[in-house]
């Protein structure tokens, strides 16, 4: 994956994400749960890496946003 640069997490309340699950379906559901309740910047695909088990996801979050904004 991608390095974190300063930009992602400037300013207190922006945070990333990134969750590790076993499949696409249990990685996209915990983006859901958050974006349900936070402003995020959804991922659109999962990422696999080679020797590794399961998926990763990585989105960011801004908890000043309201969620859909």
């Amino acid at each position: 994956m991608r390095q974190i640069n300063e930009a992602h997490v400037a300013v207190p309340g922006l945070a990333v994400v990134e969750v590790a699950a076993a499949d696409d379906e249990t990685a996209f559901a915990v983006q859901e749960l958050l974006a349900a309740r936070y402003a995020i910047a959804p991922a659109d695909r999962t990422i696999r890496e080679p020797g590794e088990p399961g998926v990763r996801l990585r989105f960011f979050l801004d908890l000043h946003q309201e969620p859909g904004s």
